[in-house]
């Protein structure tokens, strides 16, 4: 698979990444920690260098399973990860001050099994600690050699400027995707100009816009789409015009409705890596491919074209949720 660096950090990773937050927290019907790990290790000989977890996935079991996945292969791959939840648990709100950093980061490290985290985010921001301080933490862990990169995930643009100005950002995470396409407006010029990465989550819009997913789908009762607005069944009757649409591109294109809406990612930027998520080794496989597949200029226009006249229903969080992103 090809290579893509992250704005201009020096940071290379394969185009398409592998979320791993399914593994073990999130999404219903988890695999055992065994297949989980096996997964991990398929996906790197399908050319996958590029793994993202985070402290709070589980809590904590996702970075022991990414950990004891890639030891065989650590100096070949980055790894991604994220603090900033109080003891590692997003019910007890954020919580990015500069001791609970270095906590978290060094108990990171004793799970991934490893002497260095590649990319660590910030993984909600907190108001109640300065940006200033979060990146003067991690530039500190960096020096340390603890650290390699710094990230933030669904950020502001006065958060970004912030981190940036004490220490470089190399990559924003956020939800970005053909039906949620927001970072589009405010956040992809201010990483333009800084020359930040941009790392989409769920660029498979959490599984609909694969065209697996209709109205009459029932989640698991841990899934926490049965909590996300945009996934109640009113909504995902709505939103089945943009799955519609994707079908019809997939048929014309041989692909897949999930290859063609990894490859418009891919058509975006140069500097974009999307992670899609799964725990399955065909549907890896089938994202994987996506890399092969390429939207000319006149498809990558009729796309938006229709889209222009979709209008997507529902919330992409609960609104317990929605306040902790954009600050």
């Amino acid at each position: 698979m090809k290579q893509r660096q992250l704005g201009t950090s020096g940071l290379n990773v394969s185009e398409l990444g592998l979320g791993c937050m399914g593994m073990s927290f999130g999404y219903g019907n988890q695999p055992i920690k065994s297949d989980a790990i096996k997964l991990i290790q398929h996906a790197h000989t399908q050319g996958v260098t590029f793994f993202d977890t985070a402290e709070c996935y589980g809590p904590f079991t996702n970075e022991e399973i990414v950990g004891e996945a890639v030891k065989p292969f650590r100096e070949q791959v980055v790894i991604a990860t994220k603090f900033g939840f109080k003891n590692g648990v997003v019910e007890q709100g954020v919580d990015s001050r500069p001791a609970s950093i270095r906590k978290m980061v060094d108990a990171s490290l004793k799970r991934l099994k490893t002497d260095y985290i590649d990319l660590l985010y910030q993984h909600r921001v907190d108001p109640d600690v300065p940006m200033e301080e979060v990146a003067g933490t991690v530039k500190d862990l960096v020096q340390e050699g603890k650290v390699k990169h710094l990230g933030l995930s669904e950020a502001g643009v006065d958060a970004i400027r912030s981190a940036h100005s004490v220490f470089p950002v190399t990559a924003i995470q956020s939800e970005y995707s053909l039906w949620w396409r927001e970072p589009e407006q405010d956040i992809f010029p201010v990483l333009e100009e800084l020359g930040i990465g941009f790392v989409p989550f769920s660029p498979l819009g959490k599984g609909f816009l694969t065209g697996t997913i209709d109205n009459k789908t029932e989640f698991a009762d841990d899934d926490f789409r049965n909590l996300v607005p945009r996934f109640s069944v009113e909504a995902r009757q709505a939103n089945q015009a943009l799955v519609d649409l994707l079908t019809q591109i997939a048929t014309q294109k041989e692909a897949t409705n999930a290859q063609v809406a990894l490859a418009w990612i891919l058509a975006q930027k140069p500097w974009i890596a999307p992670i899609p998520g799964t725990t399955k080794t065909h549907r890896l496989e089938e994202n994987v491919a996506a890399a092969q597949v390429s939207l000319t200029s006149t498809e990558l226009a009729m796309i938006e074209k229709a889209i222009a006249d979709i209008d997507i229903v529902g919330d992409r969080y609960p609104a317990h949720l929605q306040k902790r992103i954009n600050r």
